[in-house]
């Protein structure tokens, strides 16, 4: 009996995994990436849009040298003008964004202003990134673009130019990329591949690149969004109190733009310096937002314990047991379970140039996830929930 129950339980995730390879918009291909632009594309273009960079910074003295320079030397035709919203920073984010502008001769390329006080209902992020916006609006020429710009990420060269192209020639009211995440810790080289591969699970790139698919997405370090588009959903008021505001605004646009049609893709090119060391500190990342994503609903937390461990844990217990029994079919099932698993995760761990011995441990990575979420509720619960720089955010 007991060896009937494992055996159907194998078999039922090995049926799950031919599901997620196959029917699952292939979203472990990692093949939804930003393109270089041709000379030909570069061309066709008759009118460059400007631009409005929207960064949002609080405490990123450390590392706005080189992001801000990124931003600043960037390769683009059209006119460019950044925004840097001081959100009360305690160190000198102020100071090192206008000594970096001014040391590069770029001053008019960028504007430093102080945020106001956060009102109630707003997150931190969003409340800077609207003030951000509203200035822009104000200024000459008229933004036809925004790009909104986590204060942490390193931009290569032509990344506007190539994000404009695409938008233009496909008509995008949205573009955005998931930057390549630090990953240099073994902390990181375990669990950050992790964290994209399942986002991509949950967000297919093809679905949320497909109009005609409800499922939205964005990847909130790099949005470059139409103006037009913007007002037309409700500007960031809309989101005002999203934790996860970069597939909230993906969502709004889907739902009320007249033009649906968005764009999510890989980079390599474009990188993110914030730097996770340890396994706390990548917890407490993850954690902040693991619970908001199940809508806080103990129901939903419940089913997404239990189907994790039946989807990543049941292939390596399935061998353990069937070997200490004897039970080989169940062995053999659970090996091409956990194969599939493996063929799963080596396309993202490849994109991160890690070996593929990594790929082979995402059963273990997966359970500390599945810890992970449960801590988040937990943090919920106890009203510590979005707990960001310095602030606590409730549901």
């Amino acid at each position: 009996m007991e060896q009937k129950i494992v055996l159907i339980t194998v078999i039922s995730n090995f049926i799950i995994w031919i599901y997620l390879l196959i029917f699952r918009g292939k979203f472990w291909l990692a093949d939804q990436r930003l393109l270089p632009t041709s000379e030909t594309e570069i061309e066709n273009i008759e009118y460059w849009p400007s631009v409005s960079v929207i960064i949002p910074a609080r405490n990123e003295a450390k590392l706005l040298r080189k992001t801000l320079n990124s931003l600043l030397n960037q390769h683009y035709p059209g006119n460019l003008k950044i925004i840097l919203v001081d959100d009360h920073s305690r160190d000198n984010t102020s100071i090192v964004a206008r000594c970096t502008a001014q040391q590069g001769n770029n001053c008019t390329k960028l504007e430093v202003i102080s945020g106001a006080d956060l009102p109630n209902g707003w997150t931190g992020k969003l409340w800077a990134i609207n003030q951000g916006i509203n200035y822009a609006k104000q200024q000459t020429p008229d933004p036809d673009y925004f790009l909104l710009n986590d204060a942490d990420i390193e931009h290569f060269s032509t990344n506007i130019r190539q994000l404009v192209v695409k938008a233009e020639q496909e008509n995008l009211a949205l573009a955005s990329l998931m930057v390549k995440l630090q990953c240099e810790t073994l902390a990181e080289e375990l669990m950050i591949p992790a964290f994209v591969f399942f986002f991509q699970k949950l967000y297919p790139f093809r679905w949320v690149n497909n109009p005609q698919k409800s499922t939205a997405a964005a990847a909130g370090g790099c949005i470059l969004i139409r103006k037009q588009v913007l007002d037309e959903v409700g500007g960031i008021e809309v989101i005002k109190n999203a934790l996860i505001d970069d597939c909230a605004l993906a969502k709004a646009v889907k739902q009320k733009s007249t033009n649906k049609k968005i764009w999510l893709g890989l980079t390599s090119e474009t990188k993110s310096l914030r730097s996770y060391p340890d396994l706390v500190s990548i917890w407490n990342m993850v954690a902040r937002t693991a619970f908001t994503q199940l809508n806080y609903s103990p129901f939903l937390l419940v089913v997404t314990v239990i189907g994790m461990k039946l989807v990543y844990l049941v292939p390596s217990l399935g061998i353990i047991l069937g070997v200490i029994f004897g039970w080989w079919q169940v062995v053999a099932i659970a090996l091409l379970a956990r194969l599939l698993m493996f063929l799963a995760y080596l396309p993202i761990v490849r994109f991160y140039q890690l070996s593929p011995i990594y790929a082979m441990g995402l059963p273990t990575i997966a359970l500390i996830y599945i810890l992970i979420t449960i801590d988040s509720a937990w943090r919920h619960w106890r009203g510590r929930g979005g707990y960001w720089k310095g602030r606590v955010y409730p549901s």
